[in-house]
């Protein structure tokens, strides 16, 4: 039914805006009119086109032009200098006024501007649809780092979680798929951001969505299908050499093999698989080589000048790679339907609606199959017994094998142990499924209102947005059992002599429902506009803009708000010589009253150099800009981040707060309880808002006629008075472990400092008959923990003065070469676990006490959490007649990581990943590249430490695209198909690092893939 239903409004969406195709053979008439400016003057070289009849007319000096077409048509008027406009073709068309300025427009705060009217630094935009004509992506925000300098593809300038809005309305970035979208602009510095208050201190990322045009009715269509393709697996040792391996580690620590040289033969010689198992999870056995994604939108847009439409309607699905049991079901589906409608009230209130539905479901098994694959050892168990090797006249056996409710294709039983009655093969054939459903809902509307009636140049607008979503998970939790077999050798045949089950069988067929969740999100915001030209050249403007937005999430009790005042004012002389000044006011609950309210004034001057008269006959510079914008945001951040692993949303921190034990403690009479009440955190009135100071210098401009366009800003900003609640600076006494308890507060100290500079530049040329597109974005910076509350002994260890994102660990000096050097060496029985032995780590002992512990980390690099400090992208696109050549790749150098986790940090019972294969022995000392190997506690070898830092620096082909329009002429001109082209792409090629395998390698989750697609979109 849920399809059925799916299908209903898909076909009925279309019905009720398709429009008939078929062209009309009407009697043309003749339009004759006149194209002025503002001042009456004549626009000579102004073209007047009609798109749909392919015919156009150019103004003569007194700005007449004449042309033919049908009634009803549009025509488009464009002039340089000038804003575009569409009319409505009449046989007795009145003069036609343009107005100055440009065409392109770029949404930032609160209003859309003219390209070359931006004056806040740190304000990048990309058209989106320009990007994807020739890079078909299908997240809003891919690759985008190759285009826009100081955004890493995870923040901007370094800082972390920025603020998404979606038509101004606080929204996921993957809410909006790229085909609706028109434009994405990214807010940077702080006078760019500063209206949107609190939450808009770490960036702001405006995402605007297609609406529709003046004109014909317009229907395009895309269809598209790919492959992922695994790039790397895990390499994890078979079965005999991991038993062989196990004995050694039990021989290092000691204790007799475990496995005897008969099991690790049969193990290795694979005549057995069943009795002698060595699973391999990656093998095609049960992965498929590749698996599919298909996706297809459409799109139809059109309008008139008194009202103007624009829909979307998407769907893509996604397969999966495991390829047996309830796995091969597993899937992920999106359905998404957006409208988009201006309206034209009268001469002086316009409205716009907006309305944005999204389904989303997936399908998967009850078992973490890849979590599984990173920890089940190769030789536990089989995943599957057959029942041919039960032997004749066990009846027995048969009749237990026969009464299981889980025989796979007839002719297998699930396996397993004592110890793993559940596991990821058993529960993927019969543990059930379970299925995910999303359903978020989107509105937006908005009304514009011209009050030049009571004061000339003054505009209101008002927006109001809702957002409502809901998911939750639906299961079918099937018990089953499991068999381990006692096999025996009957005349040099296995046969199983008896079967042992585990558990039980059980369908219960109850569906149960869990992992609810909903979100609501209400936004308002409404403002009042002003523009003024005081005297000749000098001109003024004002917005004054109250806002706010809050979120309703289950299970928190609070709902996350914001709420700001904003003063803009604006001057400019000329047109060349800019001041920009803002004002925000915020508000939070979470502090103490009489701290609630936090400032956030910014300022910007600008010179735009490039409408100087001694350049205006340049044959260099086209336009030049320089800036300089410095300011402060007030944030409360630091006590709300719904984006973090475990996310936060702390109200009361400023508040004393004390916690009954609940009975933790007992009185000298056995079984009394005695209450106590434990303190959690002292309070702190004075609690506020963290401030972000700035200062951004920013130049931008184009060169050589247009071929060079460039942007690049120069920033340093202070993170002051982040929240924190620091026992360092308290006595020891104010907390305790057991029971937990603190009287420490909440207060505002640490200080985190960046500086850096982004840039992006673009250069486009004809050479010969072939376009050439080239750009280069990226962004360097560093940054600082200029204050820390901390206690180290050593001043290296001080996290202050270091990188935010500072990584500490020991000095590494090699392996142990025998117990005697270990004898003569510092004491490493401080770190922990078993004793040192040679094959060990050899650390160094940095503050010469004789006793390597954590005093002697020491600082070794930068973890990169915020991006390396230097990441940037290039993009290239060649066109040549009908064919487009696109290639983007990215980079990023300076940062760095550990190889930590199960994968290269095994002992005790862990599964052996191939790496133990150069484990140190008294025969490899000169080549081992891995310590001595144990069954016990590795914790001396396995901490952070240089011995396992590694470089992230790395070079990603992430895209490359062909596409091709076909000719006109194959089309015909009759036809109903007014463009078609064909695209092939493959996307996360390939990755240029001395870390390669690292890099391109996942442990307990899903392989990285790269993906080749094949497209075609069509115009109608």
């Amino acid at each position: 039914m849920k399809y059925l239903r799916t299908k209903i409004v898909l076909f009925a969406l279309i019905a009720l805006t398709s429009l008939n195709l078929t062209a009309q053979s009407e009697e043309q008439i003749v339009v004759e009119a006149r194209i002025l400016d503002a001042s009456g003057e004549p626009v000579q070289g102004a073209i007047v086109q009609n798109k749909q009849e392919d015919v156009f007319a150019i103004t003569d000096e007194t700005g007449q032009f004449t042309i033919s077409v049908n009634p009803g048509s549009f025509l488009q008027i464009t002039a340089e200098g000038f804003k575009s406009i569409s009319i409505t073709a009449d046989e007795y068309q009145e003069d036609i006024v343009l107005v100055k300025g440009s065409n392109s427009e770029v949404q930032i705060a609160f209003q859309k501007v003219e390209e070359g009217e931006i004056v806040a630094g740190g304000t990048s935009h990309i058209n989106l649809p320009e990007i994807l004509d020739k890079n078909y992506t299908t997240y809003s925000l891919d690759g985008l780092n190759a285009f826009i300098g100081g955004f890493n593809g995870g923040n901007i300038w370094g800082m972390g979680n920025y603020l998404v809005l979606v038509d101004g309305v606080p929204r996921s970035a993957g809410s909006a798929l790229p085909v609706e979208i028109e434009q994405v602009t990214f807010l940077k510095g702080v006078t760019a951001a500063a209206l949107y208050g609190s939450r808009a201190a770490q960036g702001v990322i405006l995402i605007t969505t297609k609406r529709g045009e003046i004109g014909k009715q317009q229907i395009s269509a895309r269809v598209d299908a790919g492959l992922f393709v695994p790039k790397r697996y895990p390499q994890y040792l078979g079965s005999a050499e991991y038993m062989t391996y196990y004995n050694e580690a039990r021989a290092n620590d000691g204790i007799s093999a475990l496995y005897s040289d008969e099991e690790i033969f049969n193990h290795a010689s694979g005549s057995n698989p069943f009795r002698y198992p060595s699973v391999n999870f990656y093998s095609d056995e049960y992965l498929k080589p590749v698996y599919e994604r298909y996706d297809a939108t459409v799109e139809i847009s059109g309008g008139n000048e008194s009202a103007r439409y624009y829909t979307d309607i998407g769907f893509f699905r996604t397969g999966n790679q495991i390829d047996f049991g309830e796995a091969v079901n597993n899937k992920t589906e999106r359905f998404n339907v957006r409208g988009n409608v201006d309206l034209k009230l009268n001469d002086w209130i316009s409205a716009s609606l907006g309305a944005n539905a999204i389904y989303y479901s997936g399908r998967g098994v009850n078992a973490n199959y890849w979590g599984n694959a990173a920890t089940v050892r190769p030789n536990r168990f089989s995943p599957l017994i057959p029942l041919s090797f039960i032997s004749e006249g066990n009846e027995t056996a048969r009749i237990l094998a026969q009464n299981s409710s889980n025989i796979i294709d007839g002719r297998f039983l699930l396996g397993g142990s004592q110890i793993d009655q559940t596991n990821a093969f058993a529960s993927i054939y019969a543990g059930g499924y379970n299925t995910f459903t999303s359903r978020e809902f989107q509105f937006n509307t908005a009304i514009d209102a011209d009050l030049n009636r009571a004061l000339k140049g003054l505009t209101l607008n008002t927006t109001f947005g809702v957002d409502y979503s809901t998911s939750y998970n639906q299961s079918y939790n099937n018990q089953y059992s499991v068999y381990g077999a006692n096999w025996i050798n009957v005349n040099g045949q296995d046969e199983i002599g008896s079967l042992i089950r585990y558990g039980e069988d059980a369908r219960t067929g109850i569906q149960n429902i869990s992992n609810s969740f909903y979100q609501q999100t209400i936004s308002f915001s409404s403002q009042l506009n002003y523009e003024t030209e005081l005297a000749e050249n000098h001109n003024l403007s004002a917005m004054l803009v109250a806002g706010g937005w809050q979120q309703t999430l289950s299970g928190q009790y609070h709902r996350i708000s914001s709420a700001n005042l904003g003063l803009q004012l604006a001057y400019n002389y000329k047109n060349r010589y800019y001041v920009l000044f803002n004002e925000a006011v915020v508000h939070s609950a979470r502090f103490a009253e009489g701290q609630r309210t936090g400032y956030s004034p910014t300022a910007t001057v600008a010179w735009k150099i490039g409408r100087e008269p001694f350049l205006e006959n340049s044959s260099i510079v086209n336009d030049l800009e320089l800036s300089v914008s410095a300011g402060v945001l007030s944030t409360d951040l630091g006590l709300v981040d719904l984006n973090a692993n475990q996310p936060y949303n702390r109200y009361y921190a400023h508040e004393t707060i004390y916690s009954q034990t609940e009975g933790a403690w007992f009185s000298w009479r056995d079984g009394a309880l005695t209450r106590s009440t434990n303190s959690l955190q002292a309070g702190n009135p004075e609690l506020t808002f963290a401030r972000r100071k700035e200062i951004n210098v920013e130049l931008k401009g184009s060169l050589f006629n247009n071929s060079i366009s460039f942007q690049t800003a120069f920033f340093a900003n202070r993170m002051k008075g982040n929240i924190i609640q620091p026992g360092v600076l308290y006595p020891n006494y104010f907390q305790t472990g057991f029971p937990a308890s603190s009287f420490v507060p909440y207060i505002n100290y640490n200080n985190d400092d960046r500086i850096g500079f982004d840039f992006d530049i673009t250069y486009s040329k004809t050479i010969g008959s072939i376009d050439w597109t080239v750009g280069l974005a990226g962004i360097y910076y560093d940054t600082k923990a200029s204050q820390r509350a901390e206690l180290f002994e050593n001043e290296y260890q001080n996290r202050e003065g270091k990188p935010i994102d500072a990584m500490f660990g020991l000095r590494s000096d090699g392996f142990f070469s025998s117990d005697e050097e270990v004898a003569s060496a510092p004491n490493q029985d401080a770190l922990g676990g078993r004793g040192t032995t040679a094959g060990d780590i050899r650390y160094v002992d940095q503050n010469g006490d004789g006793i390597i512990n954590n005093e002697d980390e020491v600082y070794l690099g930068k973890w990169g959490w915020s991006g390396a400090p230097l990441s940037a992208g290039i993009h290239l696109s060649a066109k040549w007649k009908n064919l487009t050549f696109f290639v983007l790749a990215t980079g990023q150098t300076g940062a760095h990581a550990m190889k930590n986790g199960s994968y290269f940090w095994i002992d005790g019972e862990d599964k052996y990943s191939t790496v133990v294969r150069d484990r140190w022995t008294p025969e490899t000392a000169a080549t081992a590249t891995y310590p001595r190997l144990t069954t016990q506690n590795g914790e001396r070898n396995f901490r952070n430490s240089d011995f396992w830092m590694y470089s992230t620096d790395r070079i990603d082909l992430a895209k490359v695209q062909v596409s091709y329009d076909i000719p006109a002429g194959i089309l015909g001109s009759d036809s109903f198909l007014k463009n078609l082209n064909i695209y092939v792409s493959g996307a996360n090629l390939f990755t240029f690092s001395s870390e390669r395998e690292l890099m391109e390698l996942n442990i307990g989750n899903a392989p990285q893939t790269r993906f080749y697609n094949l497209g075609l979109k069509a115009l109608f």
